[in-house]
């Protein structure tokens, strides 16, 4: 087999005609195609700087977010814990309100069991007193209707008062 060889003439015509081809779209369409590429790139670089600077954004807003959920959460456990120190508090003090009331009560009860008591005693030792003398005025009737036991009475009574 034979080697195909181009001949000088059309290696020349093809360099020729490369280079024309060259020249007319170098001078018509490589510069409008590398300014629609540049401003393509532009585009880009602009739209990549835009998404940097919107995904930092927006790490600053999750940043913030995240110290607005902190606060919320402090502020929210403060408020419980506030709520929690006052319901304490109100049952300690219903409770030492209801101690006191009970204790008042307690004593007021003793106070007036006491009188109830003193007075129960005073009407007990009146009747006593009034039911002995009764029975010493009659024992005395009866042991003073003959002369001799009143003299001994006497006697006995006068006794008691020089030894007393």
């Amino acid at each position: 087999m034979e080697l195909v060889t181009p001949g000088i003439g059309l290696i020349v015509w093809q360099t020729v005609i490369f280079l024309l081809t060259l020249i007319i779209l170098g001078k018509f369409a490589w510069k409008p195609i590398l300014k629609g590429l540049k401003a393509r790139e532009e585009s880009i670089s602009d739209a990549l700087s835009a998404a940097e600077k919107a995904r930092k954004e927006l790490v600053g807003l999750e940043a913030k977010n995240e110290e607005l959920l902190k606060q919320a959460r402090e502020e929210r456990e403060k408020i419980l814990a506030d709520a929690n120190a006052a319901s304490k508090q109100l049952k300690e003090q219903a409770e030492a309100d209801a101690k006191k009331l009970a204790d008042k009560m307690v004593s007021d009860a003793q106070a007036a069991i006491e009188a109830e008591k003193n007075s129960a005693l005073a009407e007990v030792k009146n009747q006593v007193a009034v039911f002995s003398v009764e029975i010493a005025e009659k024992l005395v009737r009866k042991e003073l209707e003959n002369e001799q036991a009143q003299k001994e009475l006497v006697k006995e009574y006068v006794n008691d008062l020089k030894l007393n």
